[in-house]
């Protein structure tokens, strides 16, 4: 793959990038324009958005950091965006251009003060692994192999001008009017600027791995302090394979059961025991070993859940809270989907369209055992969010809906569905963290 010697860091340089980058969606639309006179408009639409998420993504992988990680949340929002875009921006979760050997040689030495090899025995200047906020190198120490990961250059500087700049389109994208939604670009802000700071993902990732080692079949790297920085973390390296590339060839039903076990035990042992939760639920993030065992890696996104959202959320997953329509519209004042300013119409939209997606999103939560690899649940989620997002009576209305703590609970739910859907995984015990 083709490295990076440079990045743009400064705001001009990044807005200058993103500038071009729309003028190459619009010559792509004048082309869409052109192309729906000779062929079928969903044939011209399907090259639109083809050409559209190409040249977006070339644009964000080279400015890495905020953006990037945007399309990378996006990429798990399949129920919402075009195929083409989900495709590509899920390329942002394990594989981006790495910086080359010496810009990274160079980023070292800024953020640890040395070069790499007179704290390492040995250290690999080619990354092994790039993302959308740092890139994993392997060194090794006293015998030792560990993976060390380097964030790149002007990432936690840029996070506020990043977010201007894409601000504009989420805003399109997902039907946010009004001064209000500046609490849900201030949540995904602060967790940005969370996930820049090393030290903390760090001491979230040892919390983690503390507080969740003794759950089965699942494994966690070790960190280390004294080889990390601000913006480097040194953790044990650990070989497996790819989630995602794991799924696409097993066909082992029983080691697909133990997998979706651990992963849903994970989740479901963190949310209600811990009240916090590892919010970047993507295949990028998890291995599965020789062994057969989980192995979950990067925890800079951690969630905090407070009492106040944490109640009124998972009693409104209950199916006797659902049907039963004066506790369920208590429920939706207590989450801001409702809110005292709302008109007759936008009560009974909002509580109408919520009650449907609630009766079928939480359906896993209203079954002792659940199988994870049936399509029919996924194909209505997928066509319940296709008819909301094509839904003009859904964007003439203010799409400001929720607490702030919706986006990443939410974004963690999804993602974790999809992984469950992923692996196939059936017979999953819902309930089982209680005994863990």
């Amino acid at each position: 793959m083709k490295t990076i010697d440079s990045i743009p860091i400064t705001k001009i340089s990044r807005a200058s990038k993103l500038v071009s980058t729309g003028a190459k969606v619009g010559v792509n639309y004048l082309k869409y324009y052109g192309d729906k006179i000779v062929s079928s408009k969903e044939e011209a639409k399907e090259r639109l958005n083809q050409n559209n998420a190409e040249d977006i993504y070339d644009s964000l992988k080279k400015l890495k950091g905020s953006a990037l990680k945007v399309a990378q949340m996006l990429s798990m929002e399949k129920s919402i965006l075009p195929k083409a875009y989900v495709e590509k921006f899920s390329l942002s979760q394990f594989s981006v251009p790495p910086l080359s050997p010496p810009l990274v040689i160079k980023t070292f030495k800024k953020y640890f003060g040395k070069d790499p090899n007179a704290l390492f025995d040995a250290f690999n200047a080619t990354s092994v692994n790039a993302a959308s906020i740092g890139q994993v190198h392997i060194a090794e120490k006293d015998g030792k192999k560990f993976a060390v990961k380097i964030q790149y250059p002007g990432v936690a500087e840029s996070i506020s001008s990043d977010l201007a700049l894409v601000k504009p389109v989420a805003i399109k994208m997902f039907n946010i009017k009004g001064k209000d939604s500046d609490k849900y670009f201030k949540e995904v802000e602060d967790k940005l600027v969370e996930e820049t700071n090393y030290l903390l993902e760090i001491k979230q990732s040892k919390a983690v791995v503390d507080a969740c080692r003794h759950i089965p079949n699942l494994k966690f790297p070790n960190y280390y302090d004294e080889y990390s920085s601000e913006r480097i973390i040194t953790m044990d390296y650990m070989t497996g394979e790819h989630l995602s590339e794991f799924t696409s060839h097993n066909t082992n039903q029983e080691l697909s059961n133990k997998l979706g076990q651990a992963l849903w035990d994970f989740y479901m042992y963190q949310v209600h025991k811990l009240k916090k939760v590892h919010a970047d639920p993507h295949p990028g993030n998890f291995l599965v070993s020789e062994n057969g065992e989980l192995i979950a890696l990067d925890f800079g996104c951690m969630k905090s859940i407070p009492e106040e959202f944490y109640k009124p959320y998972f009693e409104l997953a209950r199916k006797e809270c659902i049907d039963d329509s004066k506790i369920f519209t208590e429920k939706m004042y207590e989450l801001e989907i409702l809110r005292p300013d709302d008109s007759a119409e936008e009560i009974s939209f909002f509580s109408a369209m919520f009650h449907e997606l609630l009766s079928l999103f939480t359906q896993p939560f209203h079954n002792d055992t659940f199988d994870f690899s049936n399509p029919e649940f996924f194909d209505k989620v997928a066509e319940m969010g296709q008819k909301y997002s094509k839904s003009t009576e859904l964007r003439n209305m203010n799409g400001n809906r929720g607490s702030k703590h919706f986006i990443y609970i939410n974004r963690t739910f999804f993602g974790l569905y999809n992984l469950m859907f992923d692996l196939k995984a059936k017979d999953i015990k819902i309930n089982n963290f209680i005994n863990l």
